[in-house]
């Protein structure tokens, strides 16, 4: 029998106003739930600009506790439209000690509770070993009222470890808030493969854990005017065949509301039994960074 459920995924054009970005968020959400979205799905860090292009102590004031304001705002918002909300958010711990943390609130409201990025980049303009401190939760899953949402962030995107333990907690959607984009002098030449490579490496996720990903992305232009990062947009859905059910544009704001059946998961397990022929006897390795000749 289907099990349908309806995603929503709000890709947003920032700006530096954070409460005119919360403003559109709210608006997004809110649109996805006219729609018959059931869980929403936020960008990365979306309450700003992407911040960690430069190295700035000023932008901690950015950061919240979670629970916290945002969460109280949109635990209202949730129980009033009867949603799951899940809201990328910069986290303060403590003095010091910042975390890049999604949020998740159940339909009626309550929060359930928070994931904490794992793999934390350090790239040209993706400074944010500057301000993150890696997660230490875990990789989590949360049983929603409408499904058991796996939330993992941005960059743990390339890592199958990452996904692969998500699943295996029991996560029937694989949710990555999402800034990702274009160094704009290096889109000509490597634009489309960088674009493919992250495409293709969350639809892979996909099969080989028999299982939804829903990935939202930021859009829109940031930084330097003559450097910066070109948001490069395409939030998508893809089912545990790696198809990708809706892509949202390349280059504005756009609200995807996709109805998925999640009674595929078992039916594409049982066809491609990759969990069942896994062979965890021989993966001790694993926990190695590298196996060096002996």
């Amino acid at each position: 029998m289907s099990r349908l459920v309806a995603v929503g995924l709000v890709q947003m054009r920032m700006t530096d106003d954070p409460q005119r970005n919360f403003g559109a968020a709210v608006e997004g959400i809110r649109e996805a739930a006219a729609r018959g979205a059931q869980i929403v799905c936020l960008p990365e860090l979306f309450r700003s600009l992407y911040f960690c292009q430069s190295e700035d102590h000023r932008h901690f004031a950015l950061a919240e506790p979670i629970p916290g304001p945002s969460t109280e705002a949109l635990s209202a918002l949730a129980r009033d439209l009867g949603v799951v909300i899940i809201a990328s958010l910069f986290e303060k711990r403590a003095e010091g000690l910042y975390h890049n943390t999604a949020a998740v609130i159940d339909a009626d409201g309550r929060y359930l509770g928070k994931y904490r990025k794992m793999h934390i980049p350090d790239d040209p303009l993706y400074y944010e070993k500057f301000y993150f401190t890696p997660g230490d939760l875990g990789f989590k899953v949360f049983a929603t009222r409408y499904a058991r949402a796996g939330v993992l962030i941005c960059w743990d995107q390339w890592y199958p470890e990452a996904a692969r333990l998500t699943a295996l907690r029991g996560a029937d959607i694989l949710f990555y808030p999402t800034a990702i984009g274009w160094h704009p002098q290096e889109k000509d030449a490597y634009g489309a493969a960088q674009h493919a490579s992250w495409e293709i490496i969350q639809r892979s996720h996909g099969i080989a854990n028999g299982c939804y990903v829903v990935s939202v992305n930021r859009t829109g232009h940031e930084g330097d005017p003559d450097g910066g990062i070109e948001f490069w947009g395409q939030s998508f859905v893809s089912d545990p065949s790696g198809t990708i059910l809706a892509k949202a544009a390349v280059d504005r704001p756009d609200v995807l509301v996709v109805s998925i059946d999640l009674a595929r998961i078992d039916e594409q397990r049982t066809h491609w039994p990759f969990l069942r022929d896994r062979r965890i006897d021989a993966y001790g390795e694993m926990t190695r960074r590298y196996i060096d000749e002996e």
